[in-house]
């Protein structure tokens, strides 16, 4: 199971996707840290099965955050990131993507 999270902010929407089994864990590599328990708020949305997640095709996202491996799938799934974007922390896949014009 996954947790997705929609923000609508003044500059655009957000989409949060986490495995439920990473919240409430830190992630750190390096210089690199992913904190899953003090900022769990920002991806415990919905709890969804991954193989049943159907976004709305036409939906634009400004951001995209994307934590564990289900919550990856599901993504590159509804064509929200391609695996081009993903990369790793402790070995747990992950993405961040941007888009400048999303309208």
């Amino acid at each position: 199971m996954i947790y997705l999270k929609i923000h609508e902010t003044d500059e655009g929407t957000i989409i949060a996707m986490c495995d439920e089994s990473l919240i409430g864990k830190v992630l750190e590599e390096g210089d690199l840290i992913l904190d899953l328990k003090d900022y769990s708020d920002f991806y415990v949305g919905d709890l969804t099965d991954p193989e049943r997640l159907e976004l709305i095709p036409d939906k634009r996202f400004s951001s995209a955050n994307i934590v564990g491996e289900e919550s990856v799938k599901a993504a590159i799934k509804n064509k929200i990131i391609e695996e081009a974007n993903i990369s790793k922390i402790m070995d747990v896949p992950y993405a961040h993507a941007y888009w400048m014009n999303p309208a």
